[in-house]
């Protein structure tokens, strides 16, 4: 049986840390930012830890 394919979009999406956690980054920082607090745009740059119920899915996504 051929080895299994990570999914090329979870791959560009999703970073593994060290500790075994997935981090991702904040949607709504591409465009149309002339209306978006400099406050909301800054907080939207850093990375977030995924949610408990998204972690399965992730993981069996990113398993190659």
């Amino acid at each position: 049986m051929p080895k299994m394919k990570t999914k090329s979009g979870a791959k560009k999406r999703f970073v593994l840390t060290g500790s075994g956690k997935i981090k991702r980054k904040h949607a709504y920082k591409s465009h149309i930012l002339t209306k978006k607090s400099t406050k909301r745009k800054r907080n939207l740059g850093y990375f977030s830890i995924i949610d408990k119920a998204d972690e399965k899915n992730i993981r069996r996504l990113l398993r190659s």
